[in-house]
């Protein structure tokens, strides 16, 4: 029987996690988790086979409540779901120990299929996305300029260059509209830019956007 932990900060989202799981006689849903933090007390004290984990929550995020799993919990397989699948998440997920990532939209079959590979030792990523790391569109080197942004900062970052304004990411990511803008100042400063367009100008150079957005 293979374990299941939830992750996701939205009650109705574990729910239809859920129920596709549920048709599999194999897994068992062991314990559900509204944010990162809960997520590694959980896996320190029960040590699920698989953690379905959400990337974008209020409070510690997915990549850093993965990495702190993997620091603590050599058994536990992670898995993150997320919205994103442009860069740099699939990629930067993978490359911290994650055994898989899929998207949200993903079919539940293919749901299935990941925990069923993820759960024997195998890593999953859906073919569409492992079809662009192939082809390095997805590549992520040390040398690489998102590296020094933390994962709040990288998903601000991506908010505004699509055009999503101040008050609408902070509803988004449960934060408050101050917040957010302390984490855009903290980006300029850290990747030498001075606006809202050169930060575009930046996500284009990095491949993070299309430059159709500019």
């Amino acid at each position: 029987m293979t374990q299941i932990l939830l992750v996701d900060d939205h009650d109705i989202v574990r729910r239809g996690i859920r129920l596709i799981l549920e048709t599999d006689p194999t897994f068992e849903i062991v314990g559900e988790a509204e944010n990162g933090e809960e997520a590694v007390k959980f896996c320190r004290k029960h040590n699920p086979h698989v953690v379905l984990m959400d990337v974008s929550m209020p409070g510690m995020g997915g990549l850093e409540a993965t990495k702190q799993i993997l620091r603590h919990c050599d058994e536990v397989r992670v898995i993150v779901l997320s919205m994103h699948k442009d860069n740099p998440f699939p990629a930067k997920v993978m490359q911290i120990g994650a055994f898989g990532y899929l998207t949200k939209d993903a079919a539940p079959e293919e749901m299935i299929r990941a925990i069923q590979k993820v759960a024997a030792g195998q890593k999953y990523i859906s073919p569409e996305l492992a079809q662009l790391i192939a082809l390095g569109n997805l590549g992520i080197s040390i040398e690489d300029p998102t590296d020094v942004l933390s994962e709040r900062e990288l998903q601000i970052m991506i908010m505004i260059t699509k055009g999503i304004k101040i008050p609408d990411i902070a509803q988004n990511l449960s934060i408050a509209p101050k917040t957010v803008n302390t984490y855009k100042y903290r980006m300029y400063e850290k990747l030498n830019v001075k606006s809202d367009v050169e930060l575009t100008h930046f996500a284009v150079r990095n491949n993070l956007i299309g430059s159709d957005k500019i």
